[in-house]
């Protein structure tokens, strides 16, 4: 080919080269709104129906718990002299109720326990916060709280009964002394748990005492706290039940013991199913307040 000589074109490579590139189908905002709304009908329903199953999870467990007591109180054992199905506690309790006799033993149990518990968790709270703020509190309370928190408190309620006699102060002083200390390790643990490089950037800052312990150190503690006081409910109750049976007029304890005595196993059982459930009552009303008062300790 001479150097004047003008190149031709192939036609093929012509054709070839001059197709269109295939488009790419690029999602824009337009069509993914769709998708992201169509996304969250079912993100929604799942989370709904999780939830509604953990909240169905406790109720089944106790209706097949009822159930199951129910078949082996009637079907093996078909004694009510050793064990009471759950309807004749029902009927147990309904009897009771229309006699006014459940509501005066409930009323005496109530202030008792209302009583001591109150008592019980305002000093300790008090003796928990003085614990964790000074040194020389906690090696002069240490020795009494380790001590009197191993000791059985059940064996000391007739001491308290012939002190005070059988009227409710003696069951009070009983609720005093089991629910105190679970919230006095409880509080002092929680303010000791407090973050110190939290506490000294606010010091940096300007911050008072007074305000470091709103904002920071009754904050930390408040789950411990919470904890402390949902422990006594449990050992209140139990306080309350022991220190009638050595001796009351009247009270949730006294119904069992006349009713362990006369060998009534329904009514017996009735006392015992209406305590579990103020416990159960009350622990859920603090496991509400917990989620108002902390979200942040939220599973």
């Amino acid at each position: 080919m001479s150097r004047n000589s003008v190149a031709i074109p192939d036609p093929a490579r012509v054709r070839l080269h001059s197709r269109e590139p295939t488009e790419c189908a690029i999602p824009t905002t337009q069509d993914a709104a769709p998708l992201v709304e169509a996304a969250e009908p079912r993100e929604l329903t799942r989370v709904l129906r999780g939830g509604r199953v953990r909240s169905l999870a406790g109720v089944l467990s106790v209706v097949g718990g009822l159930l199951l007591w129910e078949l082996v109180s009637r079907l093996l054992i078909a004694n009510p002299l050793f064990l009471a199905a759950p309807s004749q506690i029902l009927q147990a309790i309904y009897t009771l109720t229309i006699t006014g006799e459940m509501q005066r033993h409930i009323g005496i149990s109530a202030i008792e326990f209302a009583l001591g518990y109150v008592i019980a968790s305002a000093i300790g709270i008090v003796l928990g916060f003085a614990m964790a703020n000074s040194a020389t509190a906690k090696r002069a309370l240490q020795p009494w709280i380790s001590g009197l928190y191993a000791t059985p408190t059940i064996a000391l309620a007739p001491l308290f009964i012939l002190w005070l006699g059988i009227g409710i102060w003696s069951k009070v002083l009983v609720v005093i002394f089991l629910v105190l200390f679970p919230v006095t390790i409880n509080t002092e643990a929680g303010l000791r748990t407090t973050s110190e490089r939290l506490i000294e950037m606010l010091r940096s800052f300007g911050a008072s005492p007074r305000q470091i312990f709103f904002k920071v150190s009754l904050p930390s503690a408040m789950p411990f706290i919470l904890a402390g006081l949902k422990l006594g409910i449990g050992r209140g109750l139990i306080g309350v039940v022991v220190a009638e049976l050595f001796g009351s007029r009247a009270g949730l304890g006294r119904l069992i013991s006349q009713s362990a005595d006369a060998f009534n196993m329904p009514e017996l059982f009735a006392g015992v199913v209406v305590l579990a459930a103020a416990g159960i009552v009350m622990t859920a009303g603090f496991t509400w307040l917990e989620g108002k008062l902390v979200p942040w300790n939220k599973d």
